[in-house]
């Protein structure tokens, strides 16, 4: 990792910038597939399949038999740790729950908000070298629990037409029953868009790679909602000097062994620990599968010393991270003073890893920079509120003047006659 000592102010925006990419030229690429979808549907779909995938599909919707074959294929442990984190993840997002309140603004004025479902919502969950089963959890669960009418999961297949049990296995346990063989840009196409076997959604959730994070931001424009715009993943740590250097690697690696554009940061005020942590960093990777994706993600990553924790906070406030893990004597006075994160993980024994599986927070959280604006997927990401209001005959008496004055400074009369009109009836 690229080491940087007490950096001035000015310098802090090109050392906190994200690995870029060139998106003019694959948003070119990417509107060529969406549009060769929306007009070819099911035909485009399974050409860019065999394509991509190296899967010539006579069929894109995974049968019921198959997903019914999966629970025999996913191993009693990890059923059992499915299990748990399927208890979690529900207990946490059904307690977002709201109940309908009427509200009395003033007499004879009652208003209400109504949380409704969307009717219709596409998963995308990633396949490849690592499926991302948890995901279709973090996703699926929320989606139950709102009552979407339906649900559409798509996820990449091998070569052989196969799709991830586990995640097969989770959409059976769920009742998800639309479950597609499809994968990147062409997936969100037809989510999108519709095609004679994938049904048009209204929104469309979950993480991908720069294919399907370039899609998402293409089809938000016009088409369909998104859950959020997201990049590569990435984890800011802030550490002092009695924090455990071997638990900080240990958080570092899980982050950048996701990819090579993924991005990691520590943040300190112990030059000790920022060696510390080095050290760990070179020991822990040896042992890693996938260290060669590691060790290229932390050419993008950076530790850097600061004079204090004052301006530690206003530097991870400034980068905004995806995830975001406080290891200090006095993480909670720390932790009230973010205002700009997707997740924020609490002392030395709650690694990120536990967000992504199991304490039952969402993982699915906005990455490069948007946690400025964006929350993390939650309950309210899957309705829409809907306000009503019910005004009596006093009611209007009563509020009538403000409306009629404040329709006619606008010099919008027939605002103002809608409701003299009725006052004098």
């Amino acid at each position: 990792m690229n080491i940087v000592r007490n950096p001035v102010k000015s310098e802090w925006p090109l050392l906190l910038e994200r690995p870029r990419l060139n998106y003019h030229a694959l948003e070119d690429q990417i509107q060529k597939i969406i549009d060769d979808v929306a007009a070819n549907g099911d035909a485009a779909v399974k050409a860019y399949t065999k394509e991509f995938d190296k899967y010539d599909a006579a069929t894109l919707k995974v049968s019921p038999e198959e997903i019914k074959t999966a629970s025999n294929q996913v191993s009693s442990e990890l059923k059992k740790a499915i299990d748990e984190a399927h208890w979690n993840i529900q207990t946490f997002h059904k307690k977002q729950m709201h109940h309908t309140e009427t509200i009395v603004t003033t007499a004879g004025v009652r208003c209400w908000q109504k949380p409704v479902p969307m009717s219709k919502v596409g998963l995308y969950i990633p396949g490849g070298s690592a499926p991302l089963l948890s995901t279709a959890l973090m996703l699926g669960i929320p989606a139950k629990i709102a009552g979407c009418r339906e649900v559409i999961l798509c996820t990449p297949p091998d070569s052989e037409g196969k799709v991830s049990s586990s995640i097969l296995y989770i959409a059976g346990l769920l009742g998800i029953e639309k479950v597609f063989k499809v994968g990147g840009a062409q997936a969100i196409a037809a989510m999108a868009h519709g095609t004679e076997s994938i049904p048009a959604v209204n929104k469309i959730f979950g993480p991908g790679n720069q294919y399907v994070t370039m899609a998402k931001q293409i089809v938000s424009r016009d088409t369909v909602a998104i859950d959020m715009p997201a990049g590569p993943s990435e984890l800011a740590v802030i550490a002092d000097g009695h924090a455990n250097p071997a638990f900080i690697a240990s958080d570092l690696l899980s982050q950048a062994e996701h990819g090579i554009d993924s991005q990691v940061i520590l943040l300190t005020d112990s030059s000790d620990m920022i060696r510390y942590v080095e050290k760990e960093l070179e020991a822990q990777l040896k042992d890693l599968p996938r260290r060669e994706i590691a060790s290229k993600a932390l050419e993008n990553s950076k530790m850097i010393l600061l004079k204090d924790q004052g301006e530690i906070m206003k530097m991870v406030n400034i980068y905004a991270p995806e995830h975001l893990i406080i290891v200090t004597q006095n993480y909670s006075e720390l932790a009230e003073q973010v205002v700009n994160a997707g997740s924020v993980f609490l002392g030395d024994y709650t690694p990120e890893s536990a967000g992504d599986y199991a304490s039952g927070t969402n993982h699915t959280l906005p990455t490069n920079g948007w946690a400025h604006s964006y929350s993390g997927v939650n309950m309210d990401s899957f309705y829409k509120k809907i306000t009503f209001q019910e005004i009596s005959k006093y009611g209007l008496v009563n509020i009538g003047d403000a409306i009629m004055t404040m329709a006619e400074a606008e010099e919008l009369q027939a605002h103002s006659n809608a409701v003299s009109i009725r006052l004098s009836s």
